[in-house]
């Protein structure tokens, strides 16, 4: 057997496999040298055309000169003859082992990272795996976790001289070749345990010299790199053993129920034994082959002296009894999530790279918050949902720092329904997005103190009601109106803001389904996912910053090198001031508004309420520094509920009381000075044909008084008469006035009230003074009919009753 030359000259190659390198096997050139050099084919013309040494080219010149001379004695040609032919023998041989080192890859690290080709797996945060795609070994076991018997059996089956060879055991070819000829078919391989492993990581299955010549090579690398127990550990982990099970740990689990440290003598060698042919020998597919296979590994056990020849014979007279078990592997945790991230997959690699697989995909899932969440959805359901008729929940939570999601629960059972309510299902979002219009106009330069009308409203026929259709027939701040969640307020700004920026500023915090230009946006008519909602409220928690929200941390390929990792950008949606304005707004909404629910007695909460038309969506989006989450009540075909977005606050508390108990207590922002603040963006107010206000306070000037932050600056200035603008503060209002008979298109003027009944007087101006962080003020009933009962407000501490059903005439709040 001819000893391995030294690479000489040797090309730079990457560490790629080598089956992704040209295939030399194909070359009938080297083929036809090999078969010469052999002797398999001493006629081959091939020899002539191989690379002459040195010797020989020296010979070439001397033939001329040497016919000359008289002939020579048979003896001295015969001479000649073997010098020309060993020099020629030499020469093949160095040509073909060159092109086999040439072929090999200059690292065989990759024995340490290789993950089989048509693979993926998906793990969390911490490493844990969540699902497995393709021939994946689910256990993975560390050499000290296997027992000595396993290895022992593997040993004596595989390769009894492992400890002995260099990675090519020549002692071990030729017993095998010896036993394979008297027995007259394949009973014993000559492949070394190293070999088979560098098979599997390195080298396709076909049966050819090349292949084997390669093999060979490679496994003399390979113990060259590492020592007895890495090339053990790895092989255990690596190598197939029939039914779908991919080391020997698998092989435990599918075929016997077992770990591997539980395994009986008899089994640990019916596992080993399925090695040289896992298709015929497993003992769930040919129970008879597998038991004489048994018998074979457990008499060499016995001959190199790993077992007592009693140990032997029990294990031998025993019955081959399986516990048959579906493949770990086959298993998912988190499908919400785990479905989320393969959809996302495809944005990131390539289609031949997903097809090839061996891919590691590193996520953001935080497996404890994950269980909170989950039983969180379940308890909302269970609890809540019977009373206020809905059946489903959704909860995603995100560090607003850096997009990671950290939670994700797309409906109460993926068993019963994959639809995820998180990314796929698009939801009016009601009140929510009051947040948006808002954040557009403190942009734009406007205060949060800065005031309108709350009244009965028309715009372009357009009529926003209320909750309860009541009207406190007052001037309302921006942030009182946010914090009380006042319809007609949002839309007023709205026509202050415009439709493009509005729009724009939406889409840079993070709302990526399209919204249409219409009045009701300011009160969520564009339909949009939780998943973007949620990370849109992000921006704000992150100081204005957006960070898009992602799941995949980064991607592995085969080798373990990182192919794709998560950007980490900044991208500023909104000025840090604005930012922190909107934040003490909302805070406002929680201390003393319609979240109060969400409240969180240990740290600053900031956050908002969002219920669409007949309750079919109930929202809470909330935020603390470190964390936004959002939930979602509702039913899947639609259909309207008895409840309210309280208790989409109380869910959202039941979820981060748990998850902040190991997060420090941070801060918001301070807000900053207010007076003397300049817009960011432009704003663009819209130009109605029709506006115009149905019932009005009287005409009489009033005083407005602006605060600042601090209260160390006031002013106090002559507010408009209603009949000449609806905002104190003279923002733009193309018609500038509310007074019908004034419009450039009139609208019908409100009925008439019966002589009979005399009507009210107006309320009383409201002063728009600072609002403290907990803001009640009482909102008076409509004239034609007692206000129906305000949305139920839970103590902080969860309810052990359902919460009562709002009344079922309720409007968008």
């Amino acid at each position: 057997m001819f000893k391995f030359i030294p690479n000489l000259n040797k090309n730079n190659h990457d560490s790629a496999q080598v089956s992704d390198l040209p295939e030399i096997q194909e070359s009938p050139i080297l083929e036809e040298t090999f078969e010469a050099i052999l002797g398999e084919n001493p006629e081959s013309p091939i020899l002539e055309n191989m690379p002459q040494t040195p010797s020989q080219k020296i010979l070439a010149k001397l033939t001329p000169f040497l016919q000359k001379f008289p002939k020579r004695s048979k003896r001295f040609w015969l001479g000649m003859g073997f010098l020309i032919a060993f020099g020629g023998a030499s020469g093949g041989v160095f040509f073909v082992w060159q092109k086999v080192e040439n072929s090999l890859p200059d690292s065989v690290d990759a024995i340490l990272t290789y993950t089989r080709p048509g693979t993926i797996t998906i793990q969390a945060s911490d490493g844990t795996v969540l699902q497995e795609l393709g021939p994946v070994s689910h256990d993975q076991l560390k050499i000290w976790e296997v027992p000595d018997q396993v290895v022992n059996a593997f040993i004596a089956s595989e390769d009894r001289r492992f400890y002995d060879h260099d990675g090519v055991d020549l002692q071990g070819l030729t017993r095998a070749a010896i036993v394979n000829f008297q027995n007259h078919k394949i009973v014993e391989g000559g492949s070394t345990i190293t070999q088979q492993l560098s098979r599997v990581v390195f080298l396709n299955t076909q049966k050819n010299v090349w292949r084997k010549l390669r093999e060979m090579r490679l496994a003399q690398k390979v113990e060259e790199n590492f020592d007895k127990k890495q090339i053990l550990e790895r092989y255990l982990n690596l190598v197939y053993l029939g039914s779908g099970a991919y080391g020997v740990a698998d092989a435990a689990w599918i075929y016997f129920g077992k770990s591997v440290d539980q395994l009986t003598l008899a089994e640990i060698a019916t596992i080993a034994g399925i090695t040289p042919a896992p298709s015929a020998y497993s003992p769930l597919e040919n129970l008879e082959g597998a038991k004489q296979r048994r018998n074979l590994v457990l008499q060499r056990m016995e001959e190199e002296g790993f077992i007592t020849s009693e140990e032997a014979k029990e294990a031998i007279a025993s019955e081959l009894v399986t516990n048959r078990q579906e493949p770990k592997r086959l298993d998912r945790k988190i499908p919400y999530f785990t479905d989320y991230i393969q959809k996302e997959l495809p944005k990131y690699v390539s289609k031949t790279q997903l097809k090839e697989g061996g891919l590691t995909i590193e996520t953001s899932l935080d497996l404890q918050w994950q269980e909170i969440a989950e039983e969180t959805v379940k308890n909302a359901v269970e609890e809540y949902g019977k009373g206020q008729k809905f059946e489903q929940a959704a909860l995603v939570a995100i560090d607003p720092r850096n997009g990671q999601i950290k939670a994700m629960v797309g409906g109460k059972d993926f068993e019963e329904n994959e639809f995820n309510r998180v990314t796929q299902a698009l939801r009016q979002p009601g009140s929510t997005f009051k947040t948006f219009v808002y954040a557009a106009a403190i942009a734009g330069g406007k205060s949060p103190y800065d005031s309108f009308l709350d009244a009965k409203y028309v715009i372009d026929g357009y009529k926003p009601e209320n909750y309860g259709d009541s009207y406190t027939d007052a001037y309302l701040s921006m942030r009182e109106a946010l914090v009380r969640s006042t319809n007609v307020i949002a839309v007023r700004t709205l026509v202050d803001v415009g439709w493009k920026p509005l729009i724009t500023i939406a889409q840079k915090m993070g709302i990526e389904s399209k919204l249409k230009q219409e009045y009701a946006l300011a009160l969520g008519s564009s339909e949009v996912t939780l998943l973007e909602l949620t990370s849109a409220y992000g921006t704000i928690a992150n100081q204005g910053i957006h960070q898009q929200s992602h799941g995949i941390s980064r991607i592995l390929d085969e080798n373990g090198k990182v192919i794709y990792q998560a950007p980490l950008t900044k991208e500023e949606a909104l000025d840090p001031d604005t930012a922190s304005i909107l934040t003490w707004m909302l805070k406002g909404v929680v201390n003393g508004g319609t979240g109060t629910n969400a409240d969180l007695s240990d740290r600053p909460v900031a956050g908002k309420t969002g219920t669409s038309d007949d309750s079919r969506d109930l929202w809470f989006i909330g935020y603390i520094p470190q964390v936004v989450t959002g939930v979602w009540l509702g039913n899947d075909d639609n259909s309207e509920t008895w409840g309210s977005s309280s208790t989409a606050a109380l869910v959202w508390r039941n979820f981060m009381k748990e998850v902040t108990t190991e997060l420090a207590v941070e801060s918001f922002p301070e807000l900053p000075e207010l007076d003397g603040r300049k817009g960011t963006i432009k704003l663009e107010p819209i130009k109605p044909k029709s506006t115009y206000y149905v019932r009005q306070p009287r005409p009489e000037p009033e005083t407005q008084t602006t605060y600042s932050n601090n209260n160390r600056s006031t002013r106090t200035t002559r507010s408009s008469s209603p009949t000449r603008s609806s905002n104190p503060t003279r923002s733009s209002n193309p018609t500038r006035s509310s007074n019908p008979t004034r419009s450039s298109n009139p609208a019908p003027a409100p009925a008439p009230v019966a002589p009979s009944t005399p009507a009210p007087a107006p309320a009383p101006k409201i002063e728009p003074a600072p609002v403290p962080e907990a803001v009640s003020i009482p909102v008076p009933a409509p004239e034609s009919a007692p206000a129906p009962a305000p949305e139920p407000v839970v103590a902080p501490e969860p309810a052990s009753a359902p919460l009562p059903a709002p009344p079922a005439s309720r409007k968008d709040e």
